[in-house]
């Protein structure tokens, strides 16, 4: 077997100088210590107007080119010469180079541009947005028309992962909640002589308002987050093109079933929420103020009407439906490459978050009259 020579370089000198390769380059073949330090030193000495001839090199790779390529200060020299089998490498490194890279724009966010650029992108997402509901629309329509041919597979599994493996962490933080605003209330409570209007206070901010808001958070923050990276990896995948292909809607096999689980999972999970909530207030009354549970249990009926529990529950369902859409609507969105997958997840959980709270705002004034 011929033993293949290093890279090298000769200088011939001449006007203008002709520098000639050699050898292999190959990225194993470059790796020797302090070889290419000295093949750059080699060629700055031959100057910027140097002829090149990379005839004689025996193998070449592209990292070789590379080199070649950065040396020559991203241009080709000259009168270089190469052998046939080389110059389609060249060429693609010329190609590569002559791309032209989307630039930041300089302008501040107030200027006419950015504002119009912000304003067509916003515009972008509410229509998309709407075409969505109106997908989702048609679809449960199909759904109830169909009932045989839904993706009843799709919905049982999306409840077990949004809805039963969220029970720990709504838990852990429904109860800490608790704690928290129950010692709070009852250092105040206590300074005017109303130890027994705690369970008013816990009774009311929790099941109507903080047991509803903060399941939503975290699904939003958990779930929501992995329905956009799923969606976002089958584009990346391109397993959305393939069900097309297929003739499998997505509407019907991927958003509809997320929605329904967590329409459903929701509500589940707000009362799940209040109960361990109400826990965790009831075990710091008993240690603040000294309030037996049974005298908790047997007042939180009276001190909050069963009007509120509805409420939390519309809540739940109304806050696991506008998750699930938004999460789709990003994941849909998110074109093929890793740097929109992280945008796209987070923008999702953003959005998410902020038409939550929006939504809690319109419940508060649709409903600021009952169950008081």
């Amino acid at each position: 077997m011929p033993i293949q020579q290093p890279p090298m370089i000769s200088i011939e000198q001449g006007t203008p100088p002709i520098v000639r390769a050699g050898g292999r380059w190959q990225v194993q073949a470059m790796a020797a210590p302090r070889l290419l330090p000295s093949l750059a030193r080699q060629a700055r000495g031959a100057g910027q107007n140097a002829a090149w001839d990379l005839r004689g090199i025996s193998k070449l790779d592209h990292i070789g080119a590379q080199w070649f390529w950065n040396a020559w200060g991203g241009r080709r020299p000259p009168g270089l010469q190469l052998a046939p089998e080389h110059e389609e490498i060249f060429r693609r490194l010329e190609q590569a180079a002559s791309l032209d890279l989307p630039q930041q724009s300089g302008q501040p966010w107030w200027s006419v541009d950015s504002l119009a650029r912000g304003l067509r992108n916003m515009s972008g997402h509410v229509v998309g947005f709407i075409g969505l509901i109106g997908q989702l629309t048609l679809d449960l329509g199909h759904f109830l028309l169909h009932p045989g041919k839904g993706p009843w597979k799709e919905i049982s599994s999306n409840v077990y992962h949004i809805g039963y493996r969220a029970l720990g962490i709504t838990a852990l933080v429904g109860f800490l909640i608790g704690v928290v605003l129950s010692y709070l209330s009852a250092q105040q409570l206590h300074t005017f002589g109303g130890d027994i209007y705690l369970v008013n206070i816990l009774g009311m901010s929790i099941i109507r308002e903080l047991g509803p808001m903060l399941a939503a958070i975290l699904v939003a923050g958990r779930s929501g987050s992995a329905i956009t990276a799923q969606l976002g990896v089958m584009r990346v995948t391109e397993e959305l093109d393939a069900m097309l292909v297929m003739g499998m809607p997505h509407g019907f096999r991927l958003i509809l079933p997320r929605v329904l689980a967590l329409a459903v999972s929701m509500p589940l999970l707000v009362v799940w929420t209040d109960a361990i909530a109400l826990l965790g207030g009831m075990a710091a009354a008993k240690l603040e103020l000294g309030l037996s549970a049974t005298y908790f249990l047997k007042q939180l009926p009276t001190a909050v009407p069963l009007t509120n529990y509805w409420i939390g529950l519309a809540k739940g369902v109304t806050f696991g439906a506008l998750i699930a859409l938004v999460a789709c609507h990003f994941g849909l969105r998110i074109k093929p490459n890793t740097e929109s997958l992280g945008q796209g997840t987070t923008l999702s959980v953003v959005s998410a978050i902020t038409v939550v709270i929006v939504a809690d705002a319109v419940f508060a004034i649709l409903f600021k009259g009952v169950g008081f």
